[in-house]
């Protein structure tokens, strides 16, 4: 482990146990927890004793327990009875967090706050006495991140680790680490997960974790197929179509049993207009949402109990394994979820509609069984279910990871080198994070972290968002700056795509959510650095501070280009259209008109002045020579830019090292086309692709991929003349591939593939070899059929591995015959091949025996 930066701790301390001290039962505080009372009715009760034997031994356990089966419930009191110090859980979502500390000091009899307790962002309930504090993963991480040694803390449980959200893998590779440095008890559980993978993960000197198994205790439970005769989803997300489906099929089903019924549907959105619909089909139903963006009271009435009335309970995942909604008899399940997905190439994230796993669909239906016997319906097919993927995606592999890369520079482990990681974040998408990184200032050019880094991880929020709060406080003042990163923190959208109308909306109380982000926005502010006075409306300027890449310049209509590079435009009717400078806070992909042919739409942005632009991106503003590949010529141009914003450009001469990246920048793009293959060259291309295709080794690749990959080992001086003028088609590829001729087997090319081959006339007619791209066709030889009389054993190239294929051609170079089997021919379809073309050719020879004829070239009369 490299700990924090702000907080040294020696590599080669020595650790003599993980396993935190055994305390008398109540712990350091002297409060106890009645189990047998708690545990009473829950399936998990039967696993304690094990968790008790595996933490009082290791310190460590990872539990798989179902659904509702009260592993939350129980595991986090046990391990209080336990061990010293306060408890620690982590729940993935706010709405669980809530809802798990409120159940337990139900159960305890305790007032929430004393000793059961929650934090989540902005609202804090935890006292003197508190021995068990609920947690975000978030919370977790910048304790973590502030102090590696967590004081007070004496277990740490990670509550449904399988769902595999990208803070909860971190904090489990983290807390691995601490527990190296001093005594902590760690529970990792889970629904369903890869319990050995995460066993391995969590091992000390003792060896993988200890496993504890508590098996599931559903009642029987129905499957029924329900599903929609049209498409789910389509570009823009969840059908209108498909959600009267969900509507139609819930109102149905709930109408024929009893029990509540819990409704899975990906999104909020969705969750919001099923709630509506089914309102309207069922009459004696409280119809409730379940999803993140509704406010704690809401939430609450969706976990709690029930009423005199049946319910329908229409949610997000966040009721598959995060938290128990009582009552449920009934689940009606979309089979979709949402992931996030990264287009680094566009600097577009979010999250997208795709089909649920297998795993989460178990997960869901199971809520039907937990009371009695139940029914899941399911609206796709077997076949959907069967193509399914098997386990959830990890966050880790699809999302954007500049947050995640701000987290490992800060504990000191840039990219998670070295760390217990239950999947290692992929290469590309980390480096896309760090450049991210520098482009704000966080991170430096080896990826450690900056004082600026430093204070924005400390910032509960994206480290874009952050930097915008921390810059943006210094130049407009705290509140202005949180309101704007208020904004974009939450799913906050406008229809014209106008963030200044937006938050004068939200101002005004107006606005959707106005409520949430005015809450967000005061604890933002609080955050802030003081002491500024508050600025004009500066919602460009902070936008352009949390995104410097999306700073954008109107090139053509409603079309803009942005920092990074990618293009995108305003949707039809925008008032941004006015403004040639723009600060663009969501973009998406799209298709048709409305992105004008860019495959990408402007959500959410705000108006810029040039002045702003230039001091938001000042982290990408360059001064350079730019050159280009146009007309088969490099050109060079000295560019003032804010990255590929052109702000003025004089033409310059080029030079070798910026012409011959233009040079390698179109190949990379257009391909090798742009090079002119003249047909010595092409024909020596061919050559080498197919003695590498049927020798290896050491013969060279020479496809197009392996070409761009070594240019200056073939092309270098090339690049360098085509660089300072010369035009590509003065260029003679032929030399330039010869260089990548191994030797000394090269001496050996002429015979292994030749470019002629001698036929019996005496004649050498070249061998066509097959295009570099299928090596593995056959060579051909295109010869008159009198001058092979006499060649029964057709020649084999390349080592005798690859025959040639020979096209017989007529006196009047016409093709007869294609033939790799030149014996074959002379038995059989010769003699079809003499009497159609005798009497055709009669000044030809066309002899009844081709065995002994002599070959020519010649006619009859000139043999003569």
């Amino acid at each position: 482990m490299v700990p924090c930066p702000t907080t040294p701790v020696p590599h080669n301390d020595p650790v003599t146990s993980s396993t935190p001290r055994r305390t008398e039962p109540g712990g350091a505080s002297g409060a106890t927890f009645d189990l047998a009372r708690i545990g009473d009715g829950l399936p998990f009760a039967a696993a304690l004793t094990e968790l008790r034997a595996a933490v009082d031994g290791r310190g460590l356990a990872v539990v798989q327990a179902p659904p509702g089966s009260g592993k939350t419930t129980l595991a986090p009191p046990l391990l209080a009875e336990t061990v010293s110090g306060r408890v620690v859980v982590t729940g993935p979502r706010r709405v669980a967090v809530r809802s798990a500390a409120h159940r337990l000091a139900h159960l305890t009899g305790s007032a929430i706050g004393d000793l059961v307790g929650y934090t989540v962002r902005g609202e804090r309930h935890v006292g003197p006495r508190t021995r068990i504090e609920f947690v975000t993963p978030g919370v977790l991480l910048r304790r973590l991140l502030a102090d590696p040694d967590v004081p007070g803390v004496g277990a740490i449980v990670l509550d449904e680790v399988h769902e595999r959200a990208l803070d909860t893998d971190l904090l489990l590779a983290m807390v691995a680490e601490v527990r190296q440095l001093r005594p902590l008890a760690l529970v990792a559980m889970s629904a369903t997960l890869d319990a050995p993978a995460v066993a391995s993960v969590l091992a000390d000197e003792g060896g993988p974790a200890p496993l504890v198994d508590s098996p599931s205790a559903l009642h029987p439970l129905d499957i029924v197929w329900a599903p929609a005769p049209l498409p789910r989803t389509d570009e823009r997300g969840v059908t209108r179509e498909f959600l009267e489906h969900v509507a139609v099929t819930t109102a149905h089903h709930h109408g024929r049993g009893e029990g509540d019924t819990l409704v899975f549907l990906p999104g909020a959105r969705d969750v919001d207009q099923v709630v509506a619909r089914v309102g309207d089909l069922v009459a004696d139903a409280e119809v409730l949402p379940l999803h993140g963006r509704l406010g704690p009271r809401e939430q609450d009435r969706a976990t709690g109990p029930g009423g005199s009335r049946r319910r329908v309970i229409v949610s997000t995942d966040l009721a598959e394994s995060s938290l128990t909604v009582p009552g449920v008899r009934l689940v009606v399940d979309a089979g979709l979820s949402r992931e996030p997905r990264r287009d680094t190439a566009r600097d577009m994230s979010g999250l997208v509609t795709v089909q649920a796993s297998r795993a989460s669909m178990t997960q869901r239906a199971g809520r039907a069984a937990r009371l009695g016997p139940g029914t899941a319906v399911r609206l796709i097919d077997e076949a959907a279910w069967t193509r399914a993927p098997a386990h959830v995606t990890p966050q880790i592999t699809t999302a954007d990871l500049t947050g995640a890369a701000l987290t490992l520079a800060a504990w000191g482990s840039p990219r998670g080198d070295g760390m217990p990681l239950l999947t290692p974040p992929p290469a590309p998408a980390m480096t896309a994070a760090e450049e991210a990184l520098r482009g704000l200032g966080l991170v430096d050019a080896t990826g450690r972290i900056t004082e600026d880094g430093m204070a924005a991880a400390a910032i509960p929020a994206d480290p874009r968002q952050a930097r915008a709060l921390l810059t943006g406080a210094a130049l407009v003042g705290p509140r202005t700056a949180a309101e704007v990163v208020a904004a974009l923190a939450d799913d906050h959208r406008a229809e014209d795509g106008d963030l200044a109308r937006l938050l004068a909306d939200l101002r005004s109380g107006r606005g959707a959510g106005a409520a949430r982000w005015r809450s967000e926005t005061d604890r933002l502010a609080r955050l802030a650095p003081q002491g500024v006075r508050e600025g004009r409306d500066a919602a460009g300027l902070v936008t352009a501070l949390a995104h410097p890449g999306r700073i954008a310049r109107r090139v053509m209509g409603d079309t803009y280009l942005f920092a990074s590079g990618t293009r995108a435009a305003l949707p039809p009717g925008s008032p941004l259209r006015h403004h040639e400078w723009i600060a663009i806070a969501d973009v998406a992909r799209a298709g048709g008109r409305v992105a004008a042919g860019t495959g990408a739409v402007i959500r959410l942005a705000a108006g810029l002045d040039r002045a702003d632009a230039e001091r938001a991106g000042a982290t990408l503003r360059v001064k350079e020579v730019r050159a280009d590949l146009v007309g088969g010529r490099v050109t060079a141009r000295e560019v003032e830019a804010i990255g590929a914003i052109e702000l003025s450009s004089t033409p310059v001469r080029p030079d070798a090292e910026a012409g011959a990246r233009a040079v390698g920048a179109a190949l990379a793009s257009r391909g090798l086309d742009v090079l002119t293959w003249s047909p010595s060259a092409d024909a020596l291309r061919r050559r080498m692709a197919a003695l590498h295709h049927h020798l290896g080794e050491p013969w060279p690749e020479v496809s197009d991929a392996a070409l761009a990959g070594a240019l200056e080992e073939w092309l270098g001086p090339e690049l360098r003349r085509m660089a300072t003028g010369t035009p590509l088609e003065r260029i003679d590829l032929t030399d330039p591939l010869r260089r990548l001729l191994p030797w000394p087997a090269a001496s050996r090319l002429d015979e292994l593939a030749p470019e002629r081959l001698t036929v019996p006339s005496g004649s050498r007619p070249t061998i066509t070899w097959p295009p570099h791209d299928t090596p593995a066709e056959a060579p051909v030889v295109a010869v008159k059929l009198q001058e092979c009389f006499g060649l029964a054993d057709s020649p084999r190239l390349v080592e005798g591995r690859v025959p040639v294929l020979f096209h017989l051609l007529s006196p009047a170079r016409r093709p007869l015959a294609v033939t790799s089997d030149l014996a074959s021919f002379w038995s059989g379809p010769y003699a079809q091949v003499r009497a159609e073309m005798r009497g055709r050719y009669p000044r030809h020879p066309w002899p009844e025996d081709p065995w002994t004829a002599p070959a020519t070239a010649r006619t009859t009369h000139r043999r003569h």
